[in-house]
């Protein structure tokens, strides 16, 4: 083709023509049938095809030619000097849909799905098109928002300022971030943010917004915000030792309470782990590991009893709650630790035997030399000497010290009675 004028011609009409000489070497080829280069010459690998094939082309040199689900009337006639080696071809696409195909048809159909809100609005406030996230904010469909105005979906108040916003980004021809104030079905309000922007479409300028709804995430939010500040308000306020625990041991947040327990400034009580603020006591293996059953998840909460390290040497019995928080389902981030009981500072002293704490929990009872003597089982000396020995323990010069001490210091429970050991592991065990 030398004529420049006919090349132009077909350039804006859906056809594809080539011309080539032997072996099939493309010379030339335009039309506006394909979209790029790629698409064009696998066109013409599948004509190269139907020419090779004897049964190919008619001898008319005419077909129909499927490719890409599109259908082509091919013209490829036979040269009668080179018999059975086109040189030139013309493809004319027949138009077997009433609708041609949409530009950027694929960009469309994702932001019909699209999660986020989009619409696009003329200058009157009508929906020309919306998306079914959008639709949904409104509790409606996007065939329903349609050719509806603001107002049909939003209250006087609300539609007014929409209208206003419109003409002003229709005016300075800028996008615009905007927060969307808009009440739910349900009559709940709620909150989208995004940006408005001017478009062309059909000829004119338009109004599209697009937007995501942040009504769960702003609800969320506060509550965590609420949250926060109710566990703060109890940590700080309530008066009990608490720390927040990580699954190593150290120490990642604590009350007042808890740094004055230990005799710490707060900022040197954080980061310390926790096992260094424990006394070696027998009981203390035992809480290792009810510990690594709180981090393996095999258990959510943990009541013991410990004896804390303090300042200056001085020890104290307490009560300890460990509970396990956060969301791993195979293991926890953090524990709380609570101290709800206490006893007070004391020097040091041996463990107390089983014996030992039955005769404390006897005398505290009231009973006498030789009612323990009988409840027990042993003789009456035998009795006198662990008394003995329990008023050098506990530095207690009588039975009523010794009682009271017993208290204090945290070996019996202050919350029973009749009285029984602070360490007992059932509410009616007496050790």
């Amino acid at each position: 083709m030398d004529d420049s004028s006919l090349k132009a011609l077909l350039e804006e009409l859906p056809v594809f023509w080539w011309e080539a000489d032997q072996p099939w070497q493309v010379r030339e080829k335009g039309g506006g049938a394909f979209a790029d280069t790629g698409t064009a010459q696998r066109f013409l690998d599948r004509i190269r095809q139907h020419v090779a094939d004897p049964g190919h082309p008619p001898r008319d040199g005419r077909w129909l030619a499927r490719f890409d689900g599109r259908t082509f009337n091919v013209s490829c006639p036979r040269d009668a000097t080179r018999a059975h080696r086109p040189t030139r071809g013309l493809a004319v696409e027949v138009a077997t849909h009433p609708q041609a195909p949409r530009r950027y048809a694929a960009f469309a159909d994702l932001a019909d799905l699209a999660p986020a809100a989009a619409f696009i609005r003329d200058r009157h406030g009508r929906y020309l098109w919306a998306n079914h996230a959008y639709a949904h904010l409104y509790g409606t469909t996007a065939q329903e928002l349609t050719g509806r105005c603001i107002e049909d979906f939003d209250a006087p108040t609300e539609a007014v300022h929409f209208r206003a916003l419109d003409q002003e980004i229709l005016t300075r021809g800028t996008p615009v971030r905007h927060t969307l104030h808009y009440r739910r079905p349900d009559g709940s309000a709620g909150h989208a943010i995004g940006h408005r922007f001017p478009v062309r479409e059909n000829g004119q300028t338009c109004v599209a917004g697009i937007y995501v709804d942040i009504t769960d995430h702003l609800r969320a939010m506060a509550q965590r915000q609420e949250a926060e500040e109710h566990l703060q308000a109890l940590r700080d306020h309530t008066g009990l030792p608490c720390a927040l625990l990580s699954a190593c041991g150290r120490v990642v947040e604590a009350s007042a309470a808890a740094a004055e327990l230990f005799g710490l400034a707060l900022p040197d009580l954080v980061g310390r782990r926790a096992h260094t603020l424990l006394a070696p006591t027998p009981d203390l293996d035992r809480l290792h590991r009810r510990w690594r059953g709180l981090i393996a998840r095999r258990t959510r909460r943990v009541e013991t009893h410990v004896t804390l390290d303090g300042t200056q040497g001085l020890q104290r019995r307490a009560r300890l709650h460990l509970t396990t928080v956060g969301h791993s389902a195979d293991r926890a981030r953090h524990v709380w630790a609570v101290v709800t009981h206490q006893s007070l500072a004391h020097e040091a002293h041996p463990s107390l035997t089983a014996a030992q704490i039955r005769i404390l929990t006897l005398l505290a009872q009231g009973s006498s030399n030789s009612d323990i003597a009988t409840s027990l089982k042993l003789s009456r000396q035998t009795i006198d000497y662990h008394l003995g020995r329990l008023r050098d323990l506990l530095d207690a010069a009588t039975r009523p010290s010794l009682v009271a001490r017993a208290y204090v210091l945290g070996i019996l429970s202050p919350a029973a009675w009749p009285p029984r050991s602070a360490t007992a592991g059932h509410p009616m065990s007496t050790v």
